[in-house]
């Protein structure tokens, strides 16, 4: 690894919202959950849409992309979603989408691709990112268009179609640029990857929903969402050692705390 394959990089924030709680933990009971996150009056938790921006001489990237804005009253009520996107968070930093690289999801569920588009003036999907390049792995790209999910409407083609020649599909771990790499961390869905680069201190890995938020370090604390959940076990137990062994740092996707995380021990939970 040579330093010009360091990255500079800044956490955004592409929104809050909310879940149901239950649905987040999955196998494990409320009386549990609920003592480290308090749920609102409809059992929904808190959570952040993070995204990263990364530099490197002209070169930008972004990971994750956020929910997008368009939403209607009707679901934004439902997720509780705050009025704020990923372009917000990008103006805010005087940053045009137009000068944006390579945009690199872990997967394409709406809280995470939804961003990739946004309405024109006359209310049509597309593309927020029209310079770049958008990284995912093949398999993810394919079940997104085949809309293989237990939950209807995650796979949203309003944010997939309008970018489909932008697309670059990914087959297991790859380094996508020098000192960012792509692995897979299947469980949540078959073809989530991770983002791993570094940086002038070190290793960061931006996991996915293989471990949403802080709450989420326990092994079995996976989510009802998952289509594989003891493959996510696996991915979380396999990425903690990583963190550990490695000294990587974490930056949780929906954390709606601090995300930047650094494991101390290998979890055994």
């Amino acid at each position: 690894m040579t330093h010009t394959d360091h990255w500079s990089w800044a956490l955004l924030r592409a929104g809050a919202f909310r879940l149901d709680g239950g649905s987040m933990f999955g196998i494990v009971p409320k009386a549990l959950w609920s003592k480290a996150v308090e749920p609102d009056s409809r059992n929904r938790i808190p959570l952040q849409t993070n995204c990263l921006l990364l530099e490197r001489g002209e070169q930008r990237v972004l990971i994750e992309t956020g929910s997008g804005n368009k939403w209607s009253k009707k679901q934004r009520d439902i997720y509780c979603m705050e009025e704020r996107c990923i372009q917000d968070a990008l103006a805010e930093i005087d940053v045009d989408p137009r000068s944006i690289d390579h945009v690199i999801l872990t997967h394409l569920h709406f809280d995470h691709a939804g961003g990739l588009t946004h309405c024109d003036v006359e209310g049509e999907p597309v593309s927020t990112f029209t310079n770049a390049r958008i990284h995912v792995q093949r398999r993810e790209w394919d079940d997104a268009l085949s809309n293989r999910s237990t939950m209807r409407g995650t796979y949203l083609q309003t944010h997939l179609e309008p970018v489909s020649k932008q697309i670059e599909c990914h087959e297991g771990e790859v380094e996508v640029l020098p000192g960012i790499a792509v692995l897979p961390m299947p469980g949540h869905t078959w073809g989530q990857q991770a983002i791993r680069f570094t940086d002038e201190l070190g290793t960061v890995c931006f996991p996915g929903d293989v471990m949403p938020t802080r709450n989420h370090e326990g092994l079995a604390y996976s989510m009802g969402y998952d289509m594989l959940p003891y493959t996510n076990m696996e991915s979380k137990r396999d990425l903690l050692e990583h963190a550990v062994n490695e000294r990587w740092r974490l930056v949780l996707g929906h954390e709606p705390g601090d995300p930047i995380w650094q494991p101390a021990c290998e979890n055994k939970g």
